[in-house]
């Protein structure tokens, strides 16, 4: 169920779990091969939970709400205009609506991240 827009990434937009189901982010970790994988989660209210196991660079984009980055395991990069934050596993950021950015991961990276249900992943 990948989006379409771009063959680089494996972005799926069907919500894979409803309320008071168990969540299995470790097993789609570990079954994920492609090298920019994306799935939504859940629904939380008006925001989705997205995994993104990652590897490599994205391209520079925003959005229109604010995005919050978390790493289960790995180290991943966000590229902001003249500085790059860099995550550990355990640490998450807030990058606020509007501002350019560019997350890339040099391993293998594990990521959980909470945006508005109503955004593409890919940004503009």
């Amino acid at each position: 169920m990948t989006d379409g827009r771009d063959s680089r990434y494996d972005t799926r937009l069907n919500v894979l779990y409803r309320p008071l189901e168990i969540i299995e982010a470790g097993k789609l970790a570990r079954e994920s091969v492609h090298p920019w994988y994306n799935q939504t989660l859940c629904e939380v209210n008006d925001s989705v939970v997205r995994l993104g196991v990652v590897r490599g660079e994205y391209h520079w984009h925003h959005h229109e709400s604010d995005e919050f980055f978390h790493v289960i395991d790995g180290k991943l990069l966000i590229d902001l205009e003249g500085r790059t934050l860099e995550l550990s596993r355990g640490q998450g950021v807030v990058i606020p609506k509007t501002v350019e950015h560019r997350p890339r991961a040099p391993q293998k990276t594990i990521v959980l991240m909470v945006e508005n249900k109503g955004i593409i992943p890919t940004g503009t």
